[in-house]
């Protein structure tokens, strides 16, 4: 590890542990942040790209901190990030020593993120017996296959548009990230009257006033790994993505993509955070002074840990579909009618309601 400085600080709730890992047998760099764990053991994604960094780790540990909380579920919040390429050739091998790593680290429970899926899940699954997200062969609920986070993503987002006085009907949709978040989403919002304008990935970016159908531009994502390959005479540069005419944008990539720098050019009414942390403080602010309406990441995308939990806990796909449509939708509500009765950041209303339940939890698991 090569990294020397932190961002971050600990505060009432965490983080209880940021562990380093490093193997250099197979050339294994990794960090694990355990936030929080007095509603349970921590439950959160293993992210795999060469960048991350610990404050980016400990960020998304405290983002699962207050999603789990806010979704009520049994668990606390942690975090990993694998410093690699997704697409590395040893790429198992990796991840098979991370898993033996945090072997000890009980009270954490890795599941799929940005980088990772469901075969890697059970690799963990196979060198340490414990983690979510597993392929249906191993009794899992296939996060991705079922498109759990952009279910409830589309969920979301029929409670969240009368707020900012949209029909979804018509509404006009822009998805920065067109992979396991976006895709379904996408698709989920499609079947909703919604329309696709633009869409990117990490090769490129298209828009199309006209529309675009989600099924056609899955298909040629499939075949060319791109999804400008649909109509290359529609290609934009993906930063042109977040200022694009559109009604809904849904950032579902990387931490911080909304930022100074193209905030103030953003027209959507309504945005979803399909990633975590996708947008900056002070950008935040600056969309509720706009008076766009922004879901915040642990209320918007909290499908997939919701289904990962009832997995986990030897739940049904069925049930999983049932509890992440009732949870998001009511705490999207919560959230929002909180934000705009006090005025506040729905960030704000968002992180006020977690945080009561995880300090609830921490005074009932104190000792004299």
């Amino acid at each position: 590890m090569t990294e020397t400085t932190f961002e971050w600080t600990q505060d009432e709730l965490g983080p209880s542990k940021v562990v380093h890992l490093y193997d250099p047998e197979t050339g294994l760099r990794a960090i694990v942040a355990i936030d929080n764990v007095a509603r349970g053991a921590s439950i959160g994604g293993v992210r795999m790209a060469p960048d991350v960094t610990t404050d980016e780790v400990f960020r998304l540990a405290r983002a699962m901190t207050l999603k789990n909380a806010a979704a009520g579920l049994a668990h606390g919040g942690g975090k990993a990030g694998i410093l690699a390429d997704p697409r590395t050739a040893d790429k198992p091998s990796l991840i098979r020593a991370f898993g033996r790593a945090i072997k000890d680290l009980v009270e954490y429970i890795p599941g799929p993120d940005m980088g990772t899926d469901e075969l890697c899940m059970a690799w963990l699954l196979d060198e340490i017996g414990r983690a979510a997200g597993l392929p249906r062969a191993l009794g899992g609920i296939p996060l991705d296959e079922i498109g759990a986070t952009g279910r409830g993503l589309a969920a979301c987002a029929e409670v969240a548009a009368p707020f900012a006085a949209l029909e979804l009907e018509g509404a006009r949709v822009a998805i920065e990230g067109f992979g396991n978040v976006g895709r379904p989403a996408a698709q989920f919002l499609e079947e909703r009257g919604c329309v696709l304008v633009a869409a990117s990935d990490s090769r490129g970016a298209i828009h199309d006033p006209a529309g675009i159908p989600v099924a056609d531009l899955t298909e040629a994502k499939r075949t060319s790994g791109r999804v400008d390959a649909y109509a290359p005479d529609k290609s934009i540069e993906p930063a042109g993505l977040f200022t694009v005419p559109c009604d809904i944008l849904i950032p579902a990539a990387r931490p911080d993509c909304i930022h100074a720098g193209n905030v103030g050019g953003i027209q959507a009414r309504l945005i979803l955070q399909g990633a975590n942390i996708p947008a900056t403080p002070a950008a935040e602010a600056q969309l509720f002074e706009k008076g766009v309406v922004s879901v915040p990441d642990f209320i918007a995308n909290a499908g997939g840990v919701i289904c990962a939990a009832v997995e986990y806990h030897g739940g049904t796909e069925a049930t999983a579909l049932e509890v992440i449509d009732a949870k998001i939708r009511t705490n999207t509500r919560e959230v929002l009618e909180r934000s705009r009765e006090a005025g506040i950041l729905p960030r704000k209303a968002a992180d006020a309601l977690a945080r009561e339940r995880v300090l609830e939890a921490m005074k009932a698991r104190r000792r004299p």
